[in-house]
């Protein structure tokens, strides 16, 4: 089974106990053990709730932490640098995050697939919700 990053909408969801939360548990017997990096902890601790910090300490304890360094940053920046002169503005957090999923080797998996067009990035689709 190919290695997965989960973005911070299916990680809010998987918190929450939303859909998320189910598919997370199935890659679990496959052998997935899912990847986060540091933007994805940053994004998750600025919106919690009160009385989540337990849920959210669990959530991150079963989760591998993918890497942020100099060979991601270089390809976050050259991601907002190209799409920018096609007039598609990217946010440094989602380019990060990209980032972190190719570099190990991740599909990422989103609620919000149109915010990640990179050509390089594999994408899995995890609708999130109520």
């Amino acid at each position: 089974m190919a290695a997965t990053l989960l973005d911070t909408t299916v990680l809010i969801d998987a918190l929450r106990g939303r859909p998320a939360a189910g598919r997370l548990r199935a890659l679990r017997p496959f052998g997935g053990v899912p990847f986060i990096c540091a933007i994805n902890i940053e994004e998750l601790v600025r919106g919690l709730r009160p009385g989540e910090n337990e849920a959210l300490a669990r959530l991150l304890g079963g989760l591998r932490l993918a890497p942020l360094g100099r060979r991601e940053a270089e390809l976050a920046g050259g991601w907002r640098r190209a799409f920018s002169t096609q007039g598609v503005t990217l946010s440094q957090a989602d380019c990060l995050i990209a980032a972190a999923a190719v570099g190990v080797g991740a599909r990422l998996a989103t609620g919000n697939p149109k915010d990640f067009p990179m050509p390089e990035l594999a994408l899995e689709h995890w609708p999130v919700g109520a």
